[in-house]
């Protein structure tokens, strides 16, 4: 039997670790509160991101790291991106020199701008074909509730992504495979800057035409920026690009679009994180977007835009100010 350790026990760790069990993977869901793996192992639920919901039998939880990587094909990541360096200095060692390093996380690093595959290859010394990506127009709490989605299964090894795919495969989650591991890490990435931008159209009541054309403009400055390093176009038109942007700028239930919608209404970055409570990934990697963009030569007013609001002061009418106030050129997808 195929098994994995799915590390971090939030609510997307916890709602992937029901796929792999639902799809015949045994699964072990590493968190660091014994009050939370107790709750997971003895009531079959995760009270604290996913009440009411019951966890599948195939599905345990531990506070050692040890004991969720013992025999792991795949180790999944579904931590903070932020945190992923120093959470892997004291796990990657453990693992077996077989299994196989998957991305659940859709950041860039602070610093470094690294995609998260670079880091887990920098701090596990893992190949390529034992690194992998997982993203798409995926909300956890559909999927914990068993609604249909797709997602994107990527790795420069295809053996590497059929594998992960069927250890994925159920009735409600549909995953494609792709080589294009920059494409799709970008694409989920950008799109939480491109989101919190969303939200705050949202939030100050602008319309759908407004938050179309960000979804469209925001789309084209991911491609842009994953061409000049490398990714494939193609892939930000399918469900890793433009997938994933509309899921993210369309639902309540994207943590980036409602900090971004409470921004607009004219909360502070403050109040907007005391609400929103979770991890929204945009709020540090916008900056670290950014920064990647201009070493490329890249232009991306939208994230320049909501770097200015979430780290400079910047209001969102003055975000939609600077943004309205750009030159006229023609369209271009990039």
């Amino acid at each position: 039997m195929t098994r994995a350790a799915v590390f971090g026990s939030g609510n997307w760790g916890t709602a992937f670790g029901m796929v792999l069990a639902d799809a015949g993977t045994e699964v072990t869901l590493w968190g660091r509160r014994a009050d939370l793996a107790e709750a997971i192992n003895v009531n079959r639920e995760n009270p604290d991101y996913l009440p009411g919901i019951t966890l599948p039998d195939g599905l345990s939880a531990t506070t050692d790291p040890a004991t969720a990587l013992e025999g792991a094909d795949f180790a999944l990541l579904a931590v903070p991106s932020q945190t992923l360096r120093a959470n892997l200095s004291g796990w990657a060692a453990q693992a077996d020199s077989h299994t196989v390093f998957v991305s659940l996380m859709k950041g860039v690093e602070l610093g470094t701008c690294m995609r998260m595959s670079e880091v887990i290859a920098e701090c596990t010394g893992a190949g390529p074909d034992r690194i992998a990506v997982i993203s798409g127009p995926n909300l956890a709490h559909e999927i914990a509730r068993r609604m249909p989605a797709g997602t994107v299964v990527a790795s420069a090894e295809q053996a590497t992504a059929e594998r992960l795919q069927k250890a994925c495969h159920t009735p409600y989650v549909r995953p494609y495979t792709s080589n294009d591991v920059i494409g799709c890490e970008l694409g989920g990435a950008v799109k939480n800057v491109i989101g919190l931008a969303a939200g705050m159209a949202d939030g100050m009541g602008l319309g759908d035409n407004a938050k179309s054309t960000l979804i469209t403009r925001g789309l084209a400055e991911t491609t842009r920026l994953g061409v000049a390093v490398g990714a494939d176009p193609y892939t930000f038109a399918g469900l890793a690009g433009l997938g994933d942007v509309v899921a993210t700028c369309g639902s309540s239930l994207s943590r980036n679009h409602m900090f971004g919608v409470h921004l607009g209404r004219g909360l502070s970055v403050t109040q907007a994180s005391e609400l929103v409570r979770e991890t929204a990934e945009g709020v540090k990697s916008c900056e670290s977007v950014l920064e990647l963009a201009e070493r490329h030569g890249v232009d991306m007013p939208i994230a320049r835009a909501v770097v200015g609001v979430v780290h400079d002061g910047h209001s969102p009418k003055e975000m939609l100010a600077t943004l309205m106030a750009r030159s006229a050129k023609s369209e271009a997808l990039y």
